[in-house]
């Protein structure tokens, strides 16, 4: 696909180890058959070797030595990572037609030299689904658990977090233009669509590649989603007819994917930390 986005190696190597080794148990996986199958999606040897290294060292792969070789499994970190992935993949979806009505209201005010704990904390929020309703409140649907988030960041002390409604004066999907950038949000769907809707590329027989990329894809436009409540957003919004494509291609990749897998990939037992 000519016009296909390009994937961040770590984006790759978390989709290869969510499609084939999460489900699978306590597996490892030798760092030649990462390096093959990200090699089919264009990833090179280098890039792939060094990912590896840098997401041991974040804590999301732990190496495992058998023999002569190099193994690499899953950290319970990285698996709580693809567990959520996954959640928003198959189960929760990227249409939001369940919304109770509630919001998570995010108040801050950090001193003024604190310019890295502001980005951070920024950043961390919009990866979490929140939109900047002023400078020092951001929002987000539904009853959202940043706890975590803002415990790690250590700002608990600078933070005050609220889940309210929305009064009747106010114009939500106004609220909803003014917070996120739902143009470029579309766009994502739109293209995504474009290039899956007829299918994977012609003559392609490789569909553990396939199904890599696009998971991959998917993910990559999932995690910048912040599920607002469908009847709050443009009509015919496009994530509904992506998801529909998603799916099928998905459904088609699967036992083709899985069986080739388990002829190319080499693994063993994680051993206990």
């Amino acid at each position: 696909m000519a016009d296909a986005p390009q994937l961040r190696p770590q984006s790759l190597v978390l989709a290869f180890f969510g499609n084939h080794v999460l489900d699978e148990g306590d597996l490892c996986v030798y760092s030649g058959s990462i390096i093959d199958v990200l090699g089919r999606v264009g990833t090179g040897e280098q890039a792939v070797r060094s990912t590896l290294t840098r997401m041991v060292n974040r804590g999301l792969l732990r190496r495992q030595r058998e023999g002569r070789k190099m193994f690499f499994g899953l950290t319970p970190q990285a698996a709580r990572i693809l567990e959520d992935g996954g959640q928003r993949i198959w189960r929760d979806g990227a249409v939001n037609e369940n919304w109770d009505g509630t919001w998570t209201l995010l108040g801050f005010s950090l001193p003024e030299s604190w310019q890295r704990q502001r980005h951070d904390l920024r950043s961390r929020l919009t990866w979490s689904g929140f939109g900047a309703l002023y400078s020092g409140l951001w929002i987000a649907p539904g009853r959202a658990d940043v706890r975590g988030v803002v415990s790690e960041l250590g700002l608990d002390a600078h933070v005050k977090v609220f889940h309210a409604q929305a009064d009747e004066a106010t114009d939500i999907g106004e609220m909803i233009r003014e917070s996120w950038d739902l143009e470029s949000l579309a766009a994502r769907y739109v293209a995504f669509d474009k290039r899956w809707s007829a299918g994977p590329d012609a003559g392609s027989r490789d569909p553990v590649a396939t199904r890599l990329r696009l998971v991959g894809e998917w993910l990559r436009i999932i995690r910048t989603d912040p599920r607002l409540p469908v009847q709050h957003l443009p009509a015919e919004w496009p994530a509904r007819q992506a998801q529909e494509t998603f799916r099928r291609i998905a459904e088609e990749t699967a036992a083709s994917a899985n069986g080739m897998a388990r002829e190319l990939l080499e693994t063993a037992p994680l051993r206990s930390a």
